[in-house]
């Protein structure tokens, strides 16, 4: 019996496949073609959609010569695509972009209307012309084109670093705002983590090595409750486990799970997903900064511009009930899973830290930050504000570090929300 983990794993291969859909798409060409024959007997096609066998041979076959030239095509740019994306964007980012709906959808057409355009073509005789078919194909051959025109014009638009940080924020903040009202529906009201059941612990290993990807958090409380234990997950989502590694502690219990069985509901994979990872849409979005800052690239305003995705993908986590662990309770609030979580100061330095190393010598970057960071102060809880509050102290260390000159130092410590060019804001005291 497959476990939920192998699901999940194929569940994620499906997504980011490139052939499954083009292959139904296939499939049903081929079946659409055999639907046209047999309408055609039914003589009810219109005059004006005759054709002769010469005319039906030749459209079909164009058509089709057409189909294979625009998968090359549609393959080319994918290729450029993932040459783009891993010089100047993120390598992390090809695991979303597989998942795009809109060319799944160009390459079923096209491998569609191949299937129904060659399927009609071997019927074709003197006598015999499928000339509903061929219309059909024409049509389908449109609406091909039209689709290939959206795609065109949606990887011209949204390859830009700004397009691709604006996506993937909103899928981090979405994941997280979904992810945090799942887990708190069963999780205890305090959060504060429970006294274990004393005597000997069981300690569930991996049997594999890899990233973890997600877990199935109502089944391993179910089997919690069955075995009459408390499970205590040991590793967060997006943490990489090597192989033999503890994944649960099972605390107490009237008997033991089958250690097969648990491990079934904890996926692991080669590279970390976003579906119960918000954290990894900000290394997304960070990755695209830092490469940006980087010399081989040396373009801070990109820089600038992923800051603003990442401004509002901090203001989303500071507003969210974040917790270090949440412990799931049984219907008696007895608690029967203790998850690791992820805190605020994890969230912050992630999305700043690399930036301020790699661009503290960039004024833009510098005085970007300080009004990222200002602004968070300016509307985040105080319980949020200590940690922002250090992330300024080491801003201003490194910028009296790098820039000597008081007069660019003065510069350097203003608050713009533009980098340069912006409604320039003096060097504040933070408050407290």
């Amino acid at each position: 019996m497959m476990s939920w983990a192998d699901a999940f794993r194929l569940r994620q291969y499906a997504k980011a496949s490139l052939w499954i859909v083009p292959l139904f798409g296939l499939v049903l060409g081929a079946v659409l073609a055999e639907a046209a024959l047999a309408a055609e007997d039914a003589d009810w096609v219109p005059g004006n959609w005759r054709y002769s066998a010469t005319t039906a041979s030749s459209v079909l076959s164009s058509i089709v010569g057409a189909m294979v030239a625009l998968l090359g095509f549609v393959v080319t740019i994918g290729v450029l695509v993932v040459q783009q994306a891993t010089g100047a964007l993120s390598p992390r980012y090809m695991r979303l972009w597989y998942r795009d709906r809109l060319q799944k959808a160009v390459l079923a057409t096209f491998t569609g209307t191949f299937a129904f355009a060659f399927s009609l073509l071997r019927t074709i005789e003197s006598g015999s012309v499928p000339d509903l078919g061929v219309t059909l194909a024409g049509v389908a051959v449109a609406v091909s084109l039209l689709l290939l025109l959206v795609y065109l014009n949606r990887f011209t638009h949204n390859l830009r670093p700004v397009a691709i940080a604006d996506l993937v924020g909103r899928m981090g903040e979405k994941v997280l705002t979904q992810g945090a009202a799942q887990i708190r529906s069963s999780a205890a009201a305090d959060g504060a983590l429970p006294a274990l059941p004393g005597g000997p612990v069981l300690h569930v290993r991996s049997e594999r090595g890899g990233a973890v990807q997600a877990l199935n958090a109502a089944a391993l409380k179910a089997a919690a409750v069955r075995h009459d234990c408390v499970f205590v997950v040991a590793h967060p989502v997006g943490d990489f486990v090597p192989p033999g590694a503890v994944l649960i502690e099972v605390h107490g219990g009237a008997s033991a799970p089958d250690p097969a069985r648990v491990t079934g509901f904890v996926a692991l994979g080669a590279e970390r997903t976003i579906e119960q990872d918000p954290a990894f849409a900000l290394r997304v979005l960070v990755d695209i900064a830092i490469r940006a800052l980087s010399p081989a690239v040396n373009d801070p305003t990109t820089g600038v511009q992923v800051l603003n995705h990442i401004e509002a993908f901090l203001h989303t986590v500071g507003r969210a009930e974040l917790r270090g662990h949440y412990v799931l309770v049984d219907e008696h609030d007895r608690p029967r899973l203790v998850v690791p979580g992820r805190a605020w100061e994890d969230y912050l330095q992630l999305a700043v830290t690399e930036i301020r190393e790699y661009g503290a010598t960039s004024l833009q970057i510098c005085r970007r930050l300080r009004a990222l960071l200002e602004g968070l102060l300016e509307t985040l809880p105080d319980e949020r504000l200590p940690a922002v509050r250090v992330e300024l102290d080491l801003l201003e260390d490194a910028v009296e570090r790098v820039f000597t000159d008081p007069l660019r130092r003065a510069t350097a410590q203003t608050a713009d929300p533009q980098g340069i060019g912006g409604g320039r804001r003096p060097k504040s005291t933070p408050p407290g």
